[in-house]
């Protein structure tokens, strides 16, 4: 095990058969290191094979104590750095990173994911293939990568694509935070747990009996709560809207509406990178048929373009997502300078070389996902 602990962002423990992860870096939001992701995957790996083990719980930690926070994605300061250097180890983060991802969506034995406070980005890429996502009444989940000129990715496109009706279009272009019980409402939780109960909920795990087939069911019956739905008061509007044919027809439509949320939401969109919308959109909709596997392959290719965009006639520091990032959070002006700055100045030649890959399938990163 001392491999497997080796990172002090991520806490691991095992009691009563159950595997035990404790995102430990709450400073950051816990936001994903390269060195979380290696040590969460080296331990769900090892856990895989352990006969011993016979499921896993993952949870965030915040400034005061564990739950509070789940993740808040991906360690964005240092994708701007890392871009900026030409560190190769950019490359890698999101390589194991997505790799992550598939092996949640297809883990053998039960993943439980406590999904208390901020998830975001990279934190859904640790949750929506969980077998039990467990949200809470303090639960914030958005996949805001538009905002910082990048697309939702970690499995984004395969599982907003998933989402009934537009939904998935409206989370992927606007970003937008969600609740509880929208999220259970939209596909992407299972259940809600009563803040205060939740480490009541966590140490009960390690006293289940696995060796009874119900053992999981009658824990989650004991924990779970009803959840109402308070961010999907405009759902007719959303799928009225999101489901137009490109990211111009959609504020077309916004614009036509005119009540109050279709206002607000057309302002949202216009603060976002306009080429991303287009990308972001593109994604969804081309997700929407691809298996998982599939989808991460599609993402690692546009993750690339989005650090490297050589088909744009961009180096990286020209980039949407470096400067996306930099206006966010390093220099934190929130006056990203896009390129095209408007929706309507995009072009299919510069949304279609995104969906390109820049390797041969032999020769592909994730070229392993089955």
């Amino acid at each position: 095990m001392n491999e497997m602990t080796a990172c002090n962002d991520v806490v691991l423990d095992v009691q009563g058969g159950v595997g035990f992860i404790t995102l430990n870096r709450p400073k950051a939001l816990n936001a994903l290191s390269l060195e979380m992701v290696r040590a969460l995957s080296a331990a769900l790996h090892a856990w895989r094979e352990d006969a011993r083990i016979h499921a896993v719980a993952i949870r965030g930690s915040h400034k005061e104590g564990v739950f509070g926070g789940f993740c808040a994605g991906g360690d964005i300061r240092f994708f701007h750095r890392a871009a900026l250097a030409g560190d190769p180890a950019l490359e890698d983060f999101f390589t194991e990173e997505y790799a992550l991802n598939h092996l949640i969506h297809h883990y053998p034995k039960p993943y439980i994911a406590f999904m208390d406070g901020i998830v975001m980005g990279g934190g859904m890429g640790l949750s929506q293939g969980a077998s039990h996502r467990l949200v809470t009444s303090k639960t914030k989940m958005a996949m805001p990568e538009t905002h910082i000129g990048l697309f939702p990715d970690v499995g984004g496109g395969y599982f907003l694509s998933r989402c009934p009706g537009a939904t998935g279009e409206w989370l992927a272009l606007t970003g937008e935070v969600i609740d509880a019980g929208t999220a259970i409402t939209l596909g992407l939780a299972d259940h809600c747990v009563d803040p205060e109960r939740l480490s009541d909920a966590w140490a009960a795990l390690s006293q289940l009996d696995w060796s009874t087939t119900d053992a999981l069911a009658s824990w989650t019956a004991t924990y779970s709560i009803a959840a109402g739905a308070h961010s999907m008061s405009a759902r007719s509007q959303i799928d009225a809207v999101f489901s137009a044919e490109s990211v111009v027809a959609i504020l077309a439509r916004l614009h036509a509406d005119g009540s109050a949320w279709a206002l607000q939401t057309e302002a949202t969109l216009r603060k976002r990178s306009p080429l991303m919308l287009h990308v972001a959109l593109e994604q969804v909709r081309r997700a929407r048929t691809m298996h998982l596997a599939d989808d991460l392959r599609m993402e690692r290719d546009m993750v690339r373009h989005c650090f490297a965009p050589s088909h744009l006639g961009r180096t990286a520091a020209q980039s949407e997502t470096v400067e996306g990032i930099r206006a966010l959070a390093v220099d934190k002006d929130h006056q990203p300078r896009w390129s095209p700055a408007r929706v309507e100045d995009v072009t299919p030649a510069m949304v279609e070389p995104f969906f390109s890959s820049p390797w041969p399938a032999y020769a592909h990163p994730l070229r392993h996902l089955g």
